[in-house]
This record gives C-alpha cells, sequence and structure tokens, in this order.
C-alpha cells in the first residue's frame, strides 16, 4: 500500500482510491512471487513493479 501512496488523495475522489487500490494489490502480488525468486526473474519483477507505480501515477494524474 505505501507503494502507491494509497492515502494520498487530496481531493477525496473514490476513482483515484480505487485505481490506488487495485495497483497496490497487484504489486503485492508481485512482491510476494518476487520473494520466491533469486534470478533474472527477481529482476524482472522488481522492473514490473516499478512500471506498476508508474502506471498507477499516470492513471490518477
Amino acid at each position: 500500500m505505501k507503494a502507491v501512496g494509497l492515502t494520498f488523495n487530496p481531493s477525496g475522489d473514490e476513482k483515484v482510491t480505487e485505481v490506488k487500490t487495485l495497483c497496490a494489490k497487484v504489486i503485492d502480488l508481485l512482491n510476494e512471487l518476487r520473494a520466491d525468486q533469486r534470478n533474472e526473474q527477481s529482476r524482472l519483477l522488481s522492473v514490473a513493479i516499478t512500471e506498476m507505480q508508474t502506471a498507477q501515477m499516470w492513471a490518477v494524474k
């Protein structure tokens, strides 16, 4: 939840909260998968997490 700044929503827009919540769930899942890896897959999952954070930022902007 920290990865998307879930509590930061100055406008109080419910859609912003929904987008951030969904992105946070995906990031949490990717992070769990990454914990089980110790190779190239771990790096790729890290990139996917970063890209999800970026997508969330653009979506709520």
